[in-house]
Parts: structure tokens; C-alpha cells; sequence
């Protein structure tokens, strides 16, 4: 990697060591400074838009810049051909960089497929080669020019996750999700006496559990038989029959939609749990750091001869810290991505309840009539 900045513009070359191997959902940049203000490259490499790689240019240090912080920034984003640079592919725009706006870029910037093109050079040797290069136009307030204390970082940090924790605790989000089903035809020729005999014992057997292994098939030979049957049926056995036939696929469908949805929403919920409980263990221990710098500081003023020890423990501490603010913030992002999952979970298993509930009285009526 290399980084070059001047007063108002700066470039960052990233190279990204065995890509395809690569299973995290973004990858981010060592962060690199220009015009006094600290960036890093965000990259989704199976894309934040199916299909494409997506590049963003995002702020790092942003929960520690003042309120209102702006940033007026012209930037441009490319993907090296290592082979022949003719075919590098750029993106340029303008952005106003803000607290509610941290990272801007292209969600379609090259697409997958392209990208891994093996006549092109985009990934030469598994390698990817990304490029920022970036003008800071304006930044409201101006850069501080003056060393911020060690512990502003953290306690900044700390106090907006210590709101996020308290909001998650109490809140919940609701997001829509999609169904589909898929349409069946059942056809059947006119049964003899035996056959209708026979399907009807098939349809009993099939009554007392519809998803073991072979229910299913069974259940749908008996129906067709049946259907086709204008003997030892009464009305309403004709009438729970045709009624089961005719949404057979969506009534059987629905019953195992719901299976499936309920356990996805169990699952995510439990990965939602364990993520939140990650966050707020590292709040508590955000505290107890935050009080043992406050003992480092006093015991400074009290023992200036030991200069050296404590600082060398303060150095130690603040290496941990920092680990701690990476893996507080990989909680934080794992805990929203899966409190995502758990609504569309949960908004999934809702409709698979209605649609069941309606699989669920045609099978009772078909039970009643045959069980």
C-alpha cells in the first residue's frame, strides 16, 4: 500500500491479497489522511448490489468529530486492470460528508462476473488493486490541528454505543419481506371400486402425519384417485377433496414454509441475542477501562518517579482499548444485521402463520371427513 497527500488532495493505493478467498461481507482499508481528514476504502466483495463489486470512500473516525461536522468532498474511486491500465474502470462524484452520511460510493461499480473475467486483469494473481483519489473542498468546523487526549476517542465512541444499547433494549424494527408459492395440476382417470377403496385407507394413513417422508406423494395419489371417484363419496367428502386438490400445492407448500421460516426467525433471533449480549459485555468493560484510566491518571500526579511504569501500562491499555473499539464496533454491525434478519424473519414466519391457518382448516375439514 502506498499514500500520498498534499494540502487539499491525496491518493491511496489498497491491494486486496487473495479476494476469492475472502468471507467477510466488506472489507475496509487501513485509513490513510488528506487535508487534515481521515478516510479509508469500503469494499463489498460479493457487492452490496447483487451481482456488482461495490467501492465506498468512508469516514473512520466520524463518531469523534464535533456535532454538525461536514465535509464537501470530491473523490474518485478505481478498479486497476494490472494487465494493461487502459482498461482500469473509474468512477468520480461529489459528496457532503456528515453524521447521518459517513460513507458514499457505487453500489454497481463492476460486475462480478467482469471482475473475474481470467482474460482481464482485475484480479491478477487473486489480487485486487483498488485506487481513491480525494479533494476536500471544504470541512466545517476546520480540522482541530491540536492532539485530542488519548481517552476522547473512547469516550466519545462509548457514549453514542451506550445509547445504541439502551435503544436496542427497548425498541424493535419491523421490515416487509416477499412470499411466493407455485400453482399444481392434479389429474386422475376414473378409479375402479378397489382403487377408491385403497385411497381412501391411503388418504387415513396420510391424515395421521402429512410431512413424513412419503406422505406427501401418497397424499397426492389419494386425492387424485378420489377426485375422480363418484362412488361410496359423500357430498362433503367430495367437497373436502376438491377443495384440498385444488390448492394442493400452495395447502402443503404453506405448511412447510412455515417450518422453515419459524426456524430462520428462531435462528436469527438467537444470533440477534448473542450479538446484543457482545455489545453490552464491551460497554462494561468500556467502564471498567474508563476507571482504570482514571486511577493511571491519579496515581501520575501522585508518583511522578514512576513515570516510566505507568506509562508503558497506559500504552498497554490503550492498545487494548482499541481492540475493544474494533470488536464493540463488528458487534454493533453484526448485532443491526441481524436484528434486520430477525424482522424480515419474523414479518416471513406472519405470513407463513396466515397462509397455514388457511392450509389448516381445509386439512380439518378433509380430516374430519376421512380421520
Amino acid at each position: 500500500m502506498d499514500a500520498r497527500s498534499d494540502v487539499n488532495r491525496g491518493e491511496f493505493t489498497w491491494k486486496i491479497s487473495y479476494f476469492n478467498e475472502q468471507d467477510a461481507t466488506k472489507l475496509y482499508s487501513e485509513g490513510f489522511t488528506v487535508s487534515g481528514c481521515k478516510w479509508r476504502i469500503v469494499v463489498f466483495p460479493k457487492g452490496s448490489n447483487p451481482d456488482h463489486l461495490s467501492l465506498y470512500l468512508d469516514v473512520p473516525d466520524s463518531a469523534t468529530l464535533p456535532n454538525g461536522w461536514t465535509r464537501n468532498t470530491k473523490f474518485s474511486l478505481s478498479v486497476i486492470d494490472q494487465i494493461n491500465d487502459v482498461r482500469s474502470i473509474t468512477n468520480e462524484t461529489q459528496h457532503d460528508f456528515t453524521a447521518r452520511e459517513i460513507d458514499w460510493g457505487f453500489s454497481r461499480f463492476i460486475r462480478l462476473t467482469e471482475l473475474r473475467n481470467l482474460t482481464g486483469g482485475y484480479l491478477a494473481n487473486d489480487t485486487l488493486v483498488v485506487k481513491a483519489e480525494v479533494c476536500v473542498l471544504r470541512v466545517t468546523p476546520p480540522v482541530n490541528i491540536q492532539p485530542a487526549r488519548p481517552t476522547d476517542m473512547f469516550d466519545s465512541y462509548f457514549t453514542g454505543l451506550e445509547e445504541f444499547v439502551n435503544a436496542a433494549d427497548t425498541n424493535g424494527v419491523s421490515v416487509g419481506s416477499t412470499s411466493c408459492h407455485q400453482d399444481g395440476a392434479l389429474t386422475a382417470e376414473l378409479p375402479s371400486l378397489e382403487e377408491v377403496e385403497k385411497a381412501k385407507q391411503s388418504l387415513k394413513e396420510c391424515l395421521s402425519d402429512l410431512f413424513k417422508l412419503n406422505m406427501k406423494e401418497r397424499l397426492f395419489e389419494a386425492l387424485s384417485t378420489l377426485s375422480s371417484a363418484r362412488i361410496r363419496l359423500s357430498s362433503e367428502q367430495q367437497i373436502a377433496i376438491e377443495t384440498f386438490r385444488a390448492n394442493f400445492n400452495d395447502f402443503t407448500s404453506d405448511f412447510l414454509t412455515f417450518e422453515q421460516d419459524n426456524a430462520e426467525f428462531e435462528l436469527h433471533k438467537l444470533q440477534r441475542d448473542e450479538r446484543f449480549s457482545a455489545m453490552k459485555k464491551c460497554q462494561e468493560t468500556h467502564i471498567l477501562y474508563k476507571q482504570l484510566m482514571e486511577d493511571l491518571v491519579k496515581k501520575e500526579e501522585e508518583h511522578k518517579r514512576k513515570t516510566e511504569e505507568v506509562k508503558f501500562r497506559r500504552e498497554k491499555l490503550l492498545s487494548d482499548w482499541e481492540i475493544l473499539l474494533v470488536e464493540s464496533e463488528e458487534a454493533k454491525s453484526g448485532f443491526k444485521d441481524e436484528q434486520k434478519k430477525v424482522a424480515e424473519a419474523e414479518e416471513k414466519k406472519r405470513i407463513a402463520e396466515e397462509r397455514m391457518s388457511r392450509s389448516t382448516n381445509a386439512w380439518s375439514n378433509l380430516k374430519a371427513q376421512f380421520g
